[in-house]
């Protein structure tokens, strides 16, 4: 059965979670994918140089953003939306995203279908990599209550 990460907390975590969605998405064949991501973000005030020394996270100034990938052979969207929260800390809603043009999208969770068709030997290469990890076709199929 497909595992769910108890927490994508810890980077080997989140690194073994996006190795088996690349997985996947090369074992059968995937043509469209959609990752959602909640993430921190931080940008540069007009005229300033980002700081890439500073983690997002420990960031005072960082916002709290939900991404959106869309991605189909040979295409890449993605949509940006800042989390709003009320005073006490809950969610309110998204906002719009008044920086740059989000254009680009990199890391661990880009690129999830290979660039190009892969071939029957590395499908079945994948298929078998994943029946190792204990993930099957069975248990990728959609269940009524993962809805």
């Amino acid at each position: 059965m497909l595992k769910k990460p108890a927490s994508l907390k810890d980077v080997d975590e989140k690194d073994d979670f996006a190795y088996t969605s690349h997985l996947i998405c090369t074992a059968y064949g995937v043509t469209v994918a959609v990752v959602i991501l909640e993430a921190w973000m931080k940008t540069a005030k007009p005229g300033e140089k980002l700081d890439l020394d500073e983690a997002p996270s420990e960031a005072f100034d960082r916002q709290e953003v939900v991404i959106i990938t869309g991605e189909a052979v040979g295409q890449h969207k993605q949509r940006l939306l800042p989390i709003i929260r009320t005073g006490a800390g809950g969610f309110f809603g998204f906002g719009e995203h008044d920086g740059p043009k989000f254009d680009s999208y990199e890391g661990r969770f880009a690129q999830m279908i290979p660039p190009k068709k892969p071939t029957d030997k590395e499908q079945k290469m994948a298929k078998v990599i994943l029946a190792a990890m204990g993930i099957t076709e069975q248990s990728l199929r959609n269940k009524p209550e993962w809805n």
